[in-house]
């Protein structure tokens, strides 16, 4: 996205569109939950294979965080499991590290602190939001 807004820290912030956060939203946490499984399963047996299954229910999860990332930066190292020559564990973790990664970033570039309003000592307040699209700082 080439708009811009500033957050309180005075930095310029990219926005993203509500249909990411709200993917993110849904998918960040059961994402955690995939790659918590997968790094167990890993160091259990760093060599099993994945059957198909499993790496179709994390694809799923990872095209949707696809979606969400499409516009970022690491986007480009972001790949699915081959579902044709099943991946091993380890494998798997490795690629679902960078999709952790990024999703890390996701935050940080657009869950953004805005000052809202002052106290009754003059300190300011700040909130946090989500800077998409039809976000407008000035109407906080």
């Amino acid at each position: 996205m080439s708009e811009k807004a500033i957050a309180a820290d005075g930095e310029v912030t990219r926005r993203t569109t509500q249909v990411a956060v709200d993917a993110y939203l849904a998918t960040v946490e059961i994402f955690s939950g995939l790659i918590s499984e997968v790094r167990e399963l890993s160091r259990k047996k760093p060599d099993a294979t994945l059957n198909k299954g499993k790496v179709r229910l994390i694809n799923r999860v990872l095209a949707d965080l696809q979606l969400v990332l499409a516009s970022e930066p690491e986007k480009k190292f972001l790949d699915l499991l081959d579902d044709d020559e099943l991946p091993q564990t380890s494998d798997a973790v490795l690629v679902m590290v960078q999709y952790e990664s990024a999703l890390a970033e996701f935050p940080k570039r657009y869950f953004r602190s805005f000052k809202t309003s002052a106290t009754s000592y003059g300190r300011p307040e700040y909130k946090k939001f989500w800077v998409t699209e039809g976000f407008d700082p000035e109407n906080l």
